[in-house]
């Protein structure tokens, strides 16, 4: 895995830390250890390629002035055999360091032997992680806010591969509890309503209204016939759930492959009361003294892991609550599977479970530090400048499906990760379809099927690309090509970042940041018609670009066209 922007990070400590050594050993400083500094990329590459804070740093041990003390690093500074050609000093003592060329030649050779590789790293060390997202009730479609999760969830999953991270996507499918008897009594209703008339059956004042419920219990009638109007309601609500549970769980599915989202794990809340993992936590959180009886009810002293309240774990009916059922799937994730780091994506309406989840995990004796949360904002459609609520092919609420059914998926892939997920994303589908330099997805593919117009244009001439010498790419001079090139150099630390910061929405400013500089790069620098040397350096600095793209959008679950 190379990483060009550490590699010269760790030069620069090099120099730096050689320089102080041999400025102490010619009594230019005191003979004492410096202060920890840092080395950064300045924004205005006229100050330099990096800049280091050695000099600040160092002035309270030293007792120095940071500019006298920079003076002295520079004058004892070795940069012989270095990726630089000059330090300067600037301001109060900032030691910027200026790339040589060879360093330039070294990354568009890095990308170029990296390949599908390239932007890969080593931070996550083959750690387990598990990335949960969507996790929608499976009593109806998905909604808006779950096409953005499963965008965000996704990307993220994908980032945290590249950063060398054992991955898994898990479905946590609520299948039990208040939600699926409220579906299997909804479902009862339209059934007695159909077979029997409107009036036959109130229909449940808290039940599921959706007109996807109707056509479940019609659906039923049609591959099964009438007859459960004479059972108990019990029976004929629970055959309902059998049937239509199982179908819109299939449907979740299928949207979701559409959306291109697959995940290794389907984990069924189920499961966890029908093998006891739900009354084995509760168990567990008796023994430890950390539950009491009240009003019949079993309740969890979350107050003595910093809630403002306690929460009820048994109801007085003896059921077990929604979050006894979120205590022990998340033991499960830690204490029975083993994952190392722990990522749901939940709505910022969740807000408030977080620290309550944390410190149940603590509670049973897991690190609660272990688990993160994305919390992300709302999604506002706008069409024309106006709020689009309705579907235009249903004329009800926007579903994924119905999402899908109006925009490409890569538009929807990326417009969703194009926002940090704490932020609100305000989603224009008119936009999301243009073939315009202002839609942002458009733009970053159109610059990956641009280099393979100009490969397929020179290969109709009889030119192709092939390996250049060192000497060759040390022609690539120009500020384009070297704008172009650093910044294809700090994918590594982009992935990594984008990691730390559980925000994908790091790739696609990426993504669109790096189509910017490519467009800049060709409008300015002529690639056919210049001298063999140089004509070969600008095609595998073309070959470098289209090769990032292709692993960035890769990264994002977005294609990356030949032509458009």
């Amino acid at each position: 895995m190379i990483n060009p922007i550490l590699q010269a990070k760790g030069q620069i400590a090099q120099i730096v830390d050689r320089a102080a050594a041999a400025a102490i050993a010619a009594g230019d400083l005191p003979d004492c250890p410096a202060g920890e500094y840092g080395i950064e990329i300045p924004a205005d590459h006229s100050h330099g390629d990096f800049a280091c804070n050695f000099a600040m740093a160092g002035a309270r041990t030293y007792k120095m002035a940071p500019r006298k003390i920079a003076d002295a690093i520079v004058a004892h500074a070795a940069l012989e055999g270095t990726g630089f050609s000059r330090i300067e000093v600037a301001g109060p003592g900032f030691l910027n360091f200026f790339l040589d060329q060879s360093w330039f030649t070294g990354a568009v050779e890095a990308v170029l032997e990296e390949g599908a590789r390239y932007g890969t790293t080593d931070l996550g060390q083959g750690k387990k992680v598990m990335v949960e997202f969507v996790s929608a009730n499976p009593t109806g479609p998905m909604h808006l806010g779950n096409a953005r999760g499963g965008a965000l969830g996704d990307c993220l999953a994908s980032v945290l591969r590249w950063a060398g991270y054992d991955v898994t996507r898990e479905f946590y499918i609520n299948d039990a509890g208040n939600q699926i008897e409220k579906f299997g009594k909804s479902l009862s209703a339209r059934y007695l309503q159909i077979v029997l008339g409107d009036d036959a059956v109130v229909f449940p004042e808290d039940g599921y209204q959706g007109a996807d419920i109707r056509v479940l219990a019609q659906q039923y009638i049609d591959e099964h016939g009438t007859g459960l109007e004479k059972e108990s309601e019990e029976l004929r609500s629970q055959t309902l759930i059998d049937y239509a549970l199982p179908k819109n769980i299939q449907k979740l599915k299928d949207d979701l492959a559409k959306y291109r989202i697959h995940y290794d794990v389907w984990f069924h809340e189920s499961q966890l009361h029908e093998d006891g993992s739900v009354g084995r936590i509760i168990e567990l959180l008796r023994s430890r003294g950390l539950t009491y009886e009240k009003d019949g009810a079993v309740w969890y002293k979350a107050t003595a892991f910093g809630d403002e309240k306690d929460e009820v774990l048994v109801r007085a009916n003896g059921n077990p609550t929604y979050f006894a059922a979120d205590i022990a799937y998340h033991y499960n994730k830690f204490a029975v599977r083993g994952f190392d780091w722990v990522i749901n994506v939940w709505g910022a309406d969740h807000h408030g479970h977080v620290a309550r989840l944390k410190g149940a995990m603590d509670a049973v004796g897991l690190d609660g530090g272990k688990l993160d949360v994305v919390l992300m904002q709302l999604v506002r459609l706008m069409r024309g400048g106006e709020v689009a609520r309705m579907s235009k092919r249903t004329g009800k609420a926007i579903t994924l499906a119905d999402l899908l059914d109006e925009i490409p998926v890569d538009a929807a892939r990326f417009f969703f990760n194009q926002r940090e997920p704490n932020t609100h994303c305000e989603f224009d589908l008119e936009l999301a379809v243009s073939e315009s330099s202002q839609n942002p997805v458009y733009y970053v593919q159109y610059a990956h099927a641009r280099i393979c117009s100009i490969l397929k244009s020179l290969a109709a001439e009889g030119i192709s690309p092939r390996a250049c010498t060192r000497e060759e790419l040390d022609l690539l001079q120009t500020e384009q090509e070297r704008e172009l090139v650093r910044f294809m150099a700090t994918l590594p630390d982009v992935v990594n970042a984008s990691v730390k910061a559980l925000d994908s929405s790091k790739i696609t400013k990426y993504c669109v940041e790096l189509a910017t500089l490519f467009h800049k790069f060709y409008n300015a620098c002529h690639v056919k018609g210049e001298a063999e040397g140089l004509l070969q350096a600008r095609l595998n600095l073309c070959l470098a670009v289209r090769q990032v793209l292709r692993n960035v959008l890769e990264m994002l679950g977005i294609s990356a066209p030949e032509s458009m």
